[in-house]
């Protein structure tokens, strides 16, 4: 039997305030059963209860309103799973920068500053399967994660092994304005079938100071900013893309075990 309650009793029932309530209806995600002519006061039927305790957990998660939309619309269970598993990923993506940006900031508070070692070196071109993509700060991560997967599965399919570690080219618009072309790429010595994203490419030869970073991606800009010091103090930066080498495949989940290069374009190595 169909029983309609006021707004007031339906939010006490699902913990959805009022003001919840108008919103999720006006964006078509929970309409009331109904709404007076003369007051436009809103009823809801008590078996809408489980489909708003849905929503709210769901925007707990954060998720769209257009992925709320589309989970509760979906037309099976396959569909359905896929929308909610598609969230989760993402929030758990974003879990793992949020804890990346907490041990960053401890070791920053924590731990004595201390200037790495710099080396000078002359880097030669070469040749290497690489994927290019307009990418912003905030999709590096991922979009790294997704394209080197892809590279270093084509190279397996080819039958080789990278020929040097893989590596990536920051342009100064990544930095400057959190959005620009990246290339990722691995080095190969042999013949690779054309396909997907990635491409063969040369990738220039480059006078650069190399400084090393351990440990967290989320850690990088301290081991930027005392390699830039050092290229400054010189006065030996020149313009070109800052490029660094995963010493540890890029795809490793382990954070603590990265180890990578940075390069920074100069004039001299000496």
């Amino acid at each position: 039997m169909s029983v309609l309650v006021p707004i007031g009793d339906f939010s006490r029932m699902t913990h959805l305030s009022v003001k919840a309530l108008r919103f999720y209806h006006d964006q078509g995600l929970l309409e009331p059963a109904r709404i007076d002519p003369s007051s436009g006061y809103r009823f809801y039927d008590t078996g809408q209860v489980p489909v708003a305790q849905v929503i709210r957990r769901f925007r707990d998660l954060d998720m769209p309103l257009d992925q709320v939309r589309a989970v509760l619309t979906a037309p099976d269970v396959e569909t359905r799973t896929k929308e909610i598993i598609a969230h989760l990923t993402a929030m758990e993506s974003k879990l793992a920068e949020l804890q990346m940006s907490v041990s960053s900031l401890r070791a920053l508070l924590e731990t004595p500053a201390v200037r790495p070692e710099v080396e000078f070196r002359s880097i030669p071109a070469t040749r290497a399967l690489a994927v290019r993509g307009m990418v912003t700060v905030q999709q590096a991560w991922a979009w790294g994660t997704d394209v080197f997967g892809e590279i270093y599965g084509r190279i397996e399919q080819a039958g080789l092994t990278p020929a040097g570690p893989g590596g990536a080219l920051f342009p100064a618009g990544f930095f400057e304005l959190h959005e620009a072309e990246l290339t990722a790429f691995v080095p190969v010595d042999g013949p690779v079938a054309d396909g997907g994203r990635a491409e063969v490419v040369t990738i220039p030869g480059v006078e650069a100071a190399v400084m090393l970073h351990s440990g967290s991606p989320a850690d990088s800009d301290q081991t930027y900013g005392a390699l830039g010091t050092i290229v400054a103090e010189r006065a030996i930066g020149i313009e070109g893309p800052i490029r660094e080498y995963f010493l540890v495949p890029f795809t490793e989940p382990d954070l603590s075990r990265h180890r990578t290069e940075i390069c920074w374009p100069v004039f001299q190595t000496a």
